[in-house]
């Protein structure tokens, strides 16, 4: 580091070995940090020379340098890029940051409430986090700048994508492909409550999913619709569940790449090859998703990021930020794990011949079996290991082929 630039929160972490996050809570005396890891990083602060600028206002260089990020769920990968893209263009502009990570309800209310207290930051962004009325009210009233990243705020500067339209790309890709019977697994819903943070952004790809189903002539399934807790474990026992079913569906959209990875290892399990047997799209385009072969619909986690961060120094220095919302562009990623789909079975006309209904394919009481056209030249399938059974799907119990 040159001796003339100021330690940055960054730097405090590299040094450290420790996230930027483990840093926050460090400096804002969290009781969550285990002690050795206390000490090493109040260690690097100290030899760094490193001062968050609200224990330091009498240096004041005459302009804002402390900026606050609020982010939820800070190692889940898509803030972890959201904020890279923020912390790259904050530190290039000279301004520290204190990093806010918010699990619960509670957090996100102690930190909002604290960040409207004169000098804690002079500007503030939140990512991913519905903020209610009275809240953007508190940060009007303290004269504290506000953007969002994420999340749609009134009369606020915010960067957001379409999740709808991002629900519809990912769902079109597919049926472009010719698969009809097509699962979703995403998040449960709930409101903004004294237990929940309120996302939505499942629910808002869900009605994407649904708008192009219905432009195909589709009829919605609720049956091929599973919903729980975030995590590629619960999204496992999802995907599980659809992959039970007589008449499983030949493709999935997953809500996140994260879930997608859950429905992977689903398929694995249950011995359904990928994409040989089951097409799987997801959202976000994380950095893993390209080492999986994973197609996604790609939002731009890190440039959403950048962005934020550059509007929120445009009000720093007290400029118009125009339009207050910002929409970045989506885009479906095509990689290994969706392919073209044809069925197969009995010629047409014949008494098992398939009948659709609803958008979906029978042959009499029994699912006909759909097989894909192409695997992807030199790509084979993401599913490689040896087959295994499915002997109880929704309890997760697998057990290897015998003989």
């Amino acid at each position: 580091m040159s001796a003339t630039r100021r330690a940055t929160i960054a730097d405090v972490a590299a040094a450290s070995g420790v996230g930027v996050g483990t840093v926050s809570r460090v400096i804002n005396g969290a009781a969550n940090v285990r002690e050795a890891t206390r000490l090493s990083v109040l260690k690097v602060i100290d030899q760094l020379g490193y001062r968050p600028s609200y224990l330091a206002a009498s240096l004041s260089r005459g302009t804002a340098r402390t900026v606050a990020i609020v982010v939820p769920h800070l190692t889940r990968p898509s803030a972890v890029m959201r904020l890279a893209g923020a912390l790259a263009v904050l530190d290039e502009q000279g301004y520290d940051t204190v990093v806010y990570n918010v699990d619960t309800p509670q957090q996100r209310d102690h930190h909002l409430a604290a960040l409207t207290r004169r000098h804690r930051a002079d500007g503030v962004m939140v990512v991913s986090l519905p903020l209610s009325r009275q809240q953007l009210s508190s940060f009007g009233r303290a004269g504290v700048p506000l953007v969002t990243v994420d999340a749609l705020a009134p009369g606020v500067p915010q960067t957001v994508t379409d999740d709808v339209a991002g629900g519809r790309l990912a769902t079109q890709h597919l049926l472009s492909l010719g698969h009809r019977q097509i699962g979703f697994v995403g998040d449960t819903v709930r409101r903004p409550s004294a237990t929940d943070l309120g996302f939505a952004t499942s629910q808002r790809r869900l009605s994407g999913y649904r708008r192009a189903l219905a432009a195909a002539g589709i009829d919605y399934d609720p049956r091929l619709v599973r919903r729980g807790p975030y995590g590629p474990a619960n999204a496992e026992a999802l995907a599980a569940g659809l992959l039970a079913l007589p008449d499983r569906p030949t493709a999935i959209f997953a809500a996140s790449d994260t879930q997608a990875m859950g429905v992977l290892t689903a398929a694995d399990r249950c011995g359904i090859q990928v994409p040989g047997e089951l097409s799987v799209i997801g959202f976000d385009d994380i950095e893993s998703a390209a080492l999986l072969g994973l197609s996604t619909v790609r939002q731009p986690l890190e440039d959403s990021g950048a962005e934020g961060a550059r509007r929120l120094c445009a009000l720093l220095r007290k400029e118009r930020v125009s339009p207050l919302r910002q929409r970045l562009a989506l885009k479906v990623v095509h990689r290994s794990s969706t392919a073209c789909f044809r069925m197969t079975g009995p010629p047409a006309g014949s008494p098992a011949a398939p009948q659709r209904r609803g958008g979906g394919w029978t042959a009499g009481s029994a699912a006909c079996v759909g097989q894909p056209a192409w695997r992807r030249p030199g790509m084979g399938n993401v599913t490689r290991r040896p087959a295994r059974r499915c002997d109880d799907a929704l309890a997760g119990s697998w057990r290897w082929l015998e003989g």
